[in-house]
């Protein structure tokens, strides 16, 4: 996540933009990797996350805890509350010792080695057996055997483990949240609940990582198969073209650099882009003549990119061919009254001028810095159009008029022309894999990620042409 001097001051605004309530695996994922991109490590996490979870604990009073904790993250919470608990109650870590355990896990358990704390590891179902006078004298038992990442009925030994702590009559509380199968008298969430019925404790998780995009946004992506066809990264159709002729070409590399493996351009200018496949429209500029063809092409695309370079004069046709796209991102010349919408999933991608277009009731606030204010407008904006926008400028702004997020990546140099279209192109391709607000969030921070790469190497001599070749290396190269 871009850390910059001039950094857009989100103090006045942030709770009003953070979620609340129940958060899922996925998305608490993106805010781990966000929160450590802005220099919280995991280490740090689980330690302020075992803390409140031996806070948890101590709130009972207990003179004996038993902590039971697997191989993942969720054991090494489990084995960090160990150490907490260590002083004034008689404490066991029973944890699972067959397998890899995750790094952090690992770390714990080292630490555990110089602690005031009881280690008894476990293989199978009968060295579980042979703890029962753990199970029984304990007051309370931490559930650490299993994190949010998993999914399915556990197997043994953890099994007959979930099977002893429920015959206990000790209190259990679950670590972040509970194992399958596993009661719980209280659940100990960590940042935001996972599932009803819990109580949060703050971990310390900086509020950007909520508000604003960042590398974890990236997590979203579904893993490519091996076994993949072509066709399956997705086919895209631009739209655009006639009295500006490199905007949908741009579009296009944007796209297939993003993913895509198939992009077709529907324009009246033919420039000669091999990987791009040209549907030739006869005459000057898009027409409501050519909407037959275009409703076909838009019919077989998964997703539609509209608007670029296309002129003021093609708005009818725009129109007409909307209702026959299943997904569309609009853009540039596309972005006019009366505002056209897809079938099913539509994104607007306007700079200022653009969105006071087709927003006019929701104005921007006359300071191009105010992120707050701007965000305000565009989520108004997007509740009312029931669609995700993409509002452009020194802090992008994400909303689908329920979720907001702010994306500080670019230059100062990616207001060289065209870099919008590429942008266009980017959520595109996304666009057939992700909801549009994921594939708008993602297709923001990427592009400003690849635009930052480039100003570093020619700094005001940028052309958007410069962004298509950096796109793969921000989205689909994991960097150290």
């Amino acid at each position: 996540m871009k850390c910059s001097i001039m950094r857009p001051d989100l103090s006045t605004c942030a709770e009003e933009f953070t979620e609340t309530g129940i958060v899922t695996h996925e998305r608490m994922r993106v805010i781990d990797a966000n929160a450590r991109a802005l220099g919280v490590s995991g280490l740090q996490l689980m330690e302020s996350a075992g803390r409140a979870l031996a806070d948890a604990v101590l709130e009972y009073t207990p003179k004996n805890v038993l902590v039971v904790c697997g191989r993942g993250n969720n054991g090494g919470d489990g084995m960090a509350a160990a150490r907490y608990l260590q002083h004034g109650v008689d404490t066991t870590v029973c944890y699972l010792d067959h397998g890899d355990r995750s790094p952090s896990c690992s770390l714990q358990l080292k630490a555990l080695l110089g602690c005031r704390v009881r280690l008894s590891p476990f293989i199978s179902s009968d060295d579980l057996r042979s703890l029962a006078p753990l199970f029984g004298k304990a007051d309370v038992i931490v559930d650490a055997l299993l994190g949010t990442g998993t999914a399915g009925v556990p197997r043994e030994p953890l099994a007959t483990c979930i099977a002893m702590a429920n015959a206990s009559q000790a209190r259990i509380v679950a670590a972040d949240i509970p194992t399958s199968g596993m009661r719980a008298d209280r659940i100990c969430a960590f940042h935001r609940p996972k599932v009803e019925g819990s109580t949060a404790a703050d971990i310390g998780i900086p509020i950007e990582a909520e508000i604003c995009t960042g590398p974890g946004e990236i997590t979203l992506l579904p893993a490519r198969q091996r076994t993949r066809h072509k066709g399956d990264g997705g086919e895209v159709l631009i739209i655009g073209g006639g009295p500006y002729q490199g905007a949908p070409y741009l579009a296009g590399l944007g796209a297939l650099r993003a993913g895509a493996d198939i992009v077709r351009v529907a324009s009246p200018v033919f420039e000669p882009v091999p990987d791009l496949i040209y549907e030739r429209l006869f005459g000057d500029r898009i027409g409501e003549e050519h909407t037959e063809l275009l409703i076909a092409l838009a019919e077989h695309a998964d997703v539609v990119v509209c608007g670029n370079g296309l002129g003021k004069e093609s708005h009818g046709a725009v129109l007409a061919v909307a209702p026959y796209c299943k997904k569309v991102v609009f853009d540039a010349d596309a972005l006019r009254l009366p505002i056209p919408r897809a079938a099913q999933e539509t994104v607007y991608t306007p700079h200022a001028g653009e969105f006071a277009r087709i927003a006019g009731k929701f104005p921007l606030p006359g300071d191009a810095t105010d992120a707050c204010g701007r965000a305000r407008a565009a989520r108004a904006a997007a509740k009312n159009l029931r669609a995700t926008i993409l509002l452009k400028g020194p802090v992008d702004v994400i909303t689908d008029g329920s979720r907001t997020r702010f994306n500080r990546t670019g230059d100062p140099a990616m207001s060289v022309g065209g870099t919008g279209d590429v942008l266009a192109g980017v959520t595109g391709a996304l666009l057939c894999h992700l909801p549009a607000f994921e594939a708008a969030c993602i297709a923001a921070y990427v592009t400003g990620r690849a635009g930052e790469r480039v100003a570093e190497m020619r700094g005001e001599g940028m052309l958007a042409s410069d962004l298509v070749n950096h796109i793969p290396e921000e989205l689909f190269v994991r960097h150290a």
